[in-house]
């Protein structure tokens, strides 16, 4: 398979007293991988996707990411290859409330100046996707929460992006939502070869990567792959080691 992220040695200190946030982390994230990131609070894995996306700045170490080394990057490079390389859901949703949903899904090919037409016919294949289409013409204030949170995800993946990065996207929806985006996610990875990195509490959530980094203490602590298991198998192996990593402490 094709390597998409390589992260070499990536070490992030705040404060040189202190542990380090991350300390000599090493994997790779190949094309099509749908990847959950675990661990308690403090273990590392917000930070970790905070430098793997160039929103931070790792201590040591490299990251390459479609054969870039961001670390090579200065600002207004780091923001260009975010805006061309990268999607991002967020626990919040981060929708425009003056646009409508179609004009907030719009917003990142609109930037790259595609036409018109285009912008169109690749908005409505992903609302159908997303079980949107109805609600193009809405405006968020008009949208559930689960609404919006698959409107979010349409805009991130609208622009076709080398990796999306998921923040605790169902941090803030109810289980029903939070399985329909989910889901959604799953099929995008199956069927539209996204390439998903998603941080997560829940197992529940995190039963529907396909492949699961735990961490604590800023290390890689366990590796966990699906393969043949089915969702609920998977869950189940996710409480066991998460058991086991409560264990550790």
């Amino acid at each position: 398979m094709q390597s998409l992220l390589q992260a070499k040695g990536v070490t992030k200190r705040y404060n040189p007293a202190q542990k380090p946030a991350l300390n000599g982390i090493s994997f790779e994230v190949h094309a099509g991988e749908f990847i959950g990131i675990m661990g308690a609070s403090g273990s590392g894995k917000t930070t970790l996707l905070n430098v793997l996306s160039t929103i931070d700045v790792p201590t040591d170490g490299q990251i390459t990411i479609t054969g870039v080394d961001i670390g090579d990057l200065d600002d207004t490079r780091s923001s260009d290859f975010r805006n061309e390389h990268l999607g991002f859901i967020f626990q919040e949703y981060f929708l425009l409330d003056s646009l409508t949903v179609m004009e907030n899904i719009a917003v990142p090919l609109a930037l790259k100046g595609l036409p018109p037409k285009e912008i169109d016919s690749s908005i409505q294949a992903l609302a159908e996707r997303f079980g949107i289409s109805q609600q193009l013409g809405k405006y968020p204030n008009e949208l559930s929460g689960g609404q919006r949170q698959r409107v979010a995800a349409a805009r991130a993946i609208v622009k076709k992006p080398a990796i999306l990065f998921a923040d605790e996207p169902t941090g803030a929806l109810d289980s029903s939502s939070a399985t329909e985006l989910l889901s959604t996610l799953s099929e995008a990875n199956e069927e539209l070869g996204t390439t998903i990195m998603m941080v997560t509490h829940d197992a529940y959530a995190a039963s529907f990567a396909k492949r699961i980094l735990l961490f604590k203490d800023g290390r890689i602590f366990n590796e966990l792959e699906r393969k043949a298991q089915d969702r609920r198998g998977f869950y189940e192996t996710i409480l066991e080691q998460i058991a086991l990593l409560d264990e550790s402490r």
